[in-house]
């Protein structure tokens, strides 16, 4: 049930003396779009009928079938604080659909939708709690953005050593203006770097709050004169940035994946939505990590996940049972970054986990050792498989999956292949300045 009806929509518009509604989406790629009205379009906006051209946005329609209608979502209202006081901007995600009140096969946001409806008529109600990281970076004179920090914090450390602490708080309060709950946040361990942990929440809505916290982060971070990056791996010899996602089921109020009486203190739906996410991992692994530069990060050795197992303890596996317990018990998922798409993301993990309980499937034996100390041949010896090594293969994995092809649809498998290959083809084909560094002047 909605929280809010269209008359409430706009009597609070008129009470926060907003001025300019942005009606926002997502493309294929997570990338935020929108259009911004003014209050005297609302009335139209909330009866569907603001219009926009669909073949201008990436993945979405040819430009002989362009015309898309936005349909808001009322519960998504809120009011940026960091925008003027007099004559405020509001803002409401819209879902996408033809001119014939179709859904729209090309928007994410209702790709997720689909997978929590299927979810729902189970009784099944899914949370997640993101963790997201990024860099705080210097602008260039210009106002580009840089790979410079002047600061040299590192894990956990404060001011005067973290010298992003002020902009970081600054997102805080205005999310939490916004109506957004922060569980944590700190400096993490490459210079420059950040986290911030969304409380968890309804997974359409942490969809949502994902992309929210972006435009966030960036927005303030301008405001410190510096720049707010979600790219994966934007330093050679750093820790790279990911969004580990933490998962939990609820049924009737209760998480079923908790089980007092396990040693792991998770149920058997629990191993069994590991074994789920492990059966596809490698299948949508193109969109949980989706850049070229993503598998720099996941090849790095900095504690991210490059083998297919899980464990309780070892930071370093692609899934963690955390230690919390109760309410809190949950899956975490460490693999994907922060340049993934959001809706797209979890509708894939959550259809991957419900395949996993609706079929039973068991998960391998927990590996507890640190594989990137023992390395490829442990792997092997332990039968541990490896995700995709660069963004070619995961395309490859990516096409052979029928489960992938199954949740997204075909609309948006087409559009993504295509852009996603095209990316690594221009990538395989250029010549860096580590090339020309290292064979320039040998041959």
């Amino acid at each position: 049930m909605s929280k809010y009806t269209k008359e409430d929509i706009m009597r609070i518009i008129e009470e926060e003396d907003v001025e300019f509604i942005r009606l926002q989406f997502s493309d294929v790629f997570g990338s935020l779009k929108n259009i911004a009205i003014t209050t005297s379009q609302l009335e139209r906006a909330l009866n569907n009928k603001i219009m926009f051209d669909g073949s201008s946005i990436n993945g979405f329609v040819t430009i002989e079938e362009s015309d898309m209608y936005l349909y808001p979502d009322l519960d998504t209202l809120a009011i940026f604080p960091w925008r003027p006081q007099r004559g405020k901007v509001a803002r409401l995600f819209c879902n996408i659909c033809y001119p014939d009140g179709t859904p729209f096969e090309g928007d994410c946001r209702m790709v997720l939708q689909k997978v929590l409806n299927k979810a729902a008529e189970k009784g099944f109600k899914f949370l997640i709690g993101p963790e997201c990281e990024f860099f705080l970076f210097h602008l260039d004179d210009n106002g580009q953005p840089t790979t410079l920090t002047h600061e040299n914090a590192g894990y956990f450390d404060v001011s005067p050593y973290d010298l992003g602490e002020n902009a970081r708080r600054d997102i805080i309060l205005n999310m939490e203006d916004m109506g957004y709950t922060i569980d944590s946040s700190h400096h993490e361990f490459a210079t420059g770097q950040h986290e911030i942990d969304l409380h968890y929440d309804e997974a359409l809505r942490s969809a949502d709050t994902i992309m929210t916290f972006r435009l966030a982060a960036r927005t303030i971070a301008k405001r410190h004169g510096l720049y707010a990056t979600f790219m994966p791996k934007p330093k050679n010899d750093q820790h790279g940035s990911g969004m580990h996602l933490n998962f939990s089921m609820v049924k009737d109020g209760i998480n079923i994946f908790e089980d007092p009486k396990d040693p792991n203190g998770l149920s058997k739906p629990g191993y069994y939505f590991i074994g789920g996410i492990m059966k596809h991992i490698k299948g949508m692994c193109a969109v949980l990590n989706p850049l070229v530069n993503s598998y720099k990060r996941l090849d790095s050795g900095y504690e991210a996940p490059r083998y297919i197992a899980w464990s309780s303890t070892n930071r370093s596996m692609l899934i963690r049972i955390p230690a919390a317990t109760g309410f809190n018990t949950r899956v975490e998922l460490r693999s994907p970054d922060s340049a993934a798409n959001p809706y797209l993301t979890l509708a894939l993990c959550l259809a991957a986990g419900m395949d996993g309980i609706e079929n039973k499937i068991e998960p391998p034996a927990r590996v507890d050792m640190n594989m990137e100390v023992f390395g490829t041949t442990l792997g092997e010896k332990l039968h541990v498989d490896r995700l995709p090594e660069n963004l070619g293969e995961a395309i490859r994995e990516f096409k052979a999956d029928p489960f992938v092809w199954d949740v997204l649809g075909g609309h948006i498998i087409e559009k993504f292949l295509e852009y996603k290959t095209s990316e690594w083809n221009d990538y395989t084909l250029h010549v860096s300045d580590w090339e020309i560094n290292s064979y320039l002047s040998k041959y």
